[in-house]
Formats: C-alpha cells, sequence, structure tokens
C-alpha cells in the first residue's frame, strides 16, 4: 500500500526523512532523524509547516530549528548584529595582537553594539554608517578607526557566504577637519629649553627613560619592553623586536609592521642614559630596563609612565603639557632639522617607507640655500652646450 504523500516531504533514508522549503529565497533541505513511516511523515510534515509558519513571521531562527544543520552558519545572516561582531571578534583573537583585539573590543561593545547592535547582518548599510560618521566629533582617524573592525567583520561575513556584498568595502568617511584638531594629530616638538627643563624636573631614577625616549624616538610600548640584553654596547645599538601594552596584560608582543623590528642606533645621550639606568635596574630578575621608580617593578605601559612621572614632571618644570609621545616627534625633528639623512630617520623611527617619515616630519626639513644645485651644476653642467 503507497505510502501518504505530503508536500516538501519525502523519506531521505531508511533511517530519516528529508523535508524542502524556501528560506531567504533559498530551498533548503533538512533531514529529520525519523524512520520514513505513514506516522512520521505526516509528523514531519507538521514540522515543516511549522517552520513555515515561523518564517513567515519572522521568528525563525536556523541554528535553533537545526542546530546540527551546515546551512545553520550560513544563515546566520538573520542573526542580529550585536551578535555576530561577538562571535566574529571571538573567532579573531588567536589571529590578533592583545592590543588589536582589546581595542576592538572596545569599540564594538562601545559603539557599533550600542548604535548597529539591533539590526540584523543583512540589513546594516552604507547609508547607516555614513549617517552615523557624520554626528561624531572625533577626528577622521578615529573614525577609520572605530570603521575599520565593523568592514573587517562584513568582509569575513561576504568569505563566509552570510551577506552578498560588504557595504562598506571601498568606503571611507572623511570630513574637513578644524585646525585645532589637526593641530592634536601633528608633531609638537619640545625645545632643547624644554627637554632641559623637563629632564632637571625629573626624580633620579626616572630620569633616564625620558632622556632615552628623548634621544632614540622609541614608542612608549618599545621603551618598557626593552631588556639589557637588547643593548649593543660594542656597536652602540638597541634592538627592537617586543612592544609592551597594557592591553596586552603586560605581556610582550610583536611589533604590529616588520618595519618596526629593527636596530637603533644609540647617541651618546642615549648611552649616558643606560649608564645611569644601570645602577637602578642591572639586576633585576625582569631583565627590563626601565621600572617605576615607585614600585620598583617593570612599567606596565604609558598610563602609568603618564601619572606617575610625565604630568608631574611637565607640570613642576613649567612647560605647555604635550602628550609623551612627542618625545617621538622631537627626536624625530631634531634628527632631520640637523640634516641626517631621511632614509636613516626613518629607520630609526621605524616607519615603513621614507615617504612616511617625509611627510610627517616636512616642516622640519632644512630649507634649500642659495647655494642648492650649484655642485651638481659644476660636476654635470659641462655636458650641456
Amino acid at each position: 500500500m503507497g505510502s501518504q504523500q505530503f508536500e516538501g516531504v519525502k523519506p531521505g533514508s531508511a533511517s530519516s526523512i528529508q523535508i524542502d522549503f524556501v528560506y531567504q529565497g533559498i530551498r533548503c533541505r533538512e533531514r529529520l532523524k525519523l524512520k520514513p513511516t505513514p506516522a512520521n511523515l505526516k509528523r514531519a510534515a507538521r514540522h515543516r509547516a511549522a517552520v513555515i509558519d515561523a518564517i513567515e513571521a519572522g521568528t525563525f531562527d536556523y541554528s535553533v530549528t537545526f542546530p546540527n544543520s551546515k546551512n545553520a552558519r550560513r544563515f546566520i545572516r538573520q542573526d542580529r548584529l550585536d551578535n555576530y561582531l561577538r562571535q566574529w571578534l571571538e573567532a579573531k583573537r588567536p589571529t590578533l595582537k592583545a592590543s588589536t583585539h582589546h581595542d576592538y573590543y572596545k569599540i564594538i561593545e562601545g559603539q557599533l553594539i550600542p548604535q548597529f547592535g539591533h539590526l540584523m547582518l543583512s540589513e546594516i548599510k552604507r547609508q547607516h554608517a555614513r549617517e552615523w560618521a557624520a554626528t561624531l566629533t572625533c577626528s577622521n582617524k578615529r573614525l577609520a578607526n572605530i570603521l575599520s573592525p565593523l568592514r573587517a567583520a562584513l568582509t569575513d561575513a561576504v568569505h563566509d557566504e552570510l551577506i552578498a556584498i560588504n557595504p562598506l568595502a571601498g568606503w571611507h568617511y572623511r570630513r574637513q577637519e578644524t585646525e585645532v584638531r589637526r593641530m592634536q594629530d601633528e608633531p609638537d616638538p619640545f625645545t632643547a629649553e624644554e627637554q632641559a627643563a623637563i629632564l632637571a624636573s625629573l626624580p633620579d631614577e626616572g630620569r633616564p627613560l625620558i632622556q632615552f625616549a628623548f634621544w632614540t624616538g622609541l614608542r612608549t610600548s618599545e621603551l618598557v619592553a626593552l631588556e639589557w640584553g637588547d643593548i649593543d654596547w660594542h656597536r652602540n645599538r638597541v634592538r627592537v623586536s617586543k612592544v609592551i601594552t597594557q592591553a596586552g596584560r603586560c605581556k610582550a608582543e610583536q611589533p604590529k609592521t616588520a618595519a618596526g623590528i629593527r636596530d637603533v642606533d644609540l647617541l651618546p645621550a642615549a648611552i649616558e642614559a643606560l649608564k645611569q639606568q644601570k645602577s637602578f635596574s642591572y639586576l633585576h630578575p625582569s631583565g627590563r630596563i626601565f621600572l617605576n621608580p615607585r614600585t620598583g617593578e617593570p612599567w606596565t605601559g604609558d598610563q602609568a609612565i603618564r601619572k606617575t612621572l610625565w604630568a608631574h614632571a611637565l607640570k613642576r618644570a613649567g612647560v605647555r603639557y604635550r602628550r609623551q609621545y612627542q618625545t617621538r616627534h622631537t627626536y624625530a625633528s631634531m634628527m632631520v632639522s640637523a640634516g641626517e639623512p631621511l632614509a636613516w630617520v626613518s629607520n630609526q623611527m621605524g616607519h615603513t617607507d621614507v615617504i612616511i617619515t617625509a611627510r610627517i616630519y616636512a616642516n622640519w626639513i632644512p630649507v634649500s640655500s642659495q647655494q642648492a644645485g650649484l655642485m651638481a651644476v659644476a660636476k654635470y653642467g659641462g655636458s650641456i652646450s
């Protein structure tokens, strides 16, 4: 006797029943672990009907109804964006530096989810990002940083076939910035007099760190990671190969770029700072060069330095406050204005290419004299009749 026929329901095997339905315009087939008996076929038909009702009502969750299905991951697009971003970031954790993961976490939880978390993954459009970006008062650089994890997450969603296109691909939001905003991001180096005043206002155990920063241009994350074994005393060089940030929970990590791993030539003032520091930390079990004078332990990051040393020193010295990062700009501007080769300065700074160095410190490149070009004329001009 023939079995009863139900639309979208048929035996899949001796131990399963296949149901067929359309979701998001895509025909889906799922198997239920039921023997294809008449009673079970009827039961499967009722299950299919419930699925279709949930789809029409907008309440269908593929991963809940069919948790073991390969299609469940495909249709995560119907998950809310907040859930997707959290899952995406957790999946990316092994491939991200701890500091980058921390930055992404703060942006996702503090910015993106409050603004877009209620949307479905497939609903996010460029218009949403553009209209929201227009309301923010941060710099263009900060805007780019905020949109970066969203763009990356949507790119992965396209690769995973969760959405057809990334609405943010190739798109960046930029607006006219005020002069004040631009100046906050530009080099604002300390003069020789300001440097002397700052160093004089520092305690003996804190002075070598800042002097070393002024005369090497190292980033704070590079300074706090330095160990005595990184110093080549014979060649007067320091090997920069790791960074330590508070976001990285004070664990050493590789620099973000290959150019960040480099040998930095140590000038006399930097060598002198190291010699002064020896009496404070040379035998410390951590091997680290610079220690927090208050705790006697290695620095944990730039915030601790700012609160413990930097802000107080500038106030005592009567020097206008700038971020400690300006010690790096101070070093570069001194080298460039003194006429040191740009390629050498670029390598010292860990820039990816000399063009970056020239662009950032263009205002400190010496102005050509009236004699510029005359040596070339004297050497090669005879070939011109």
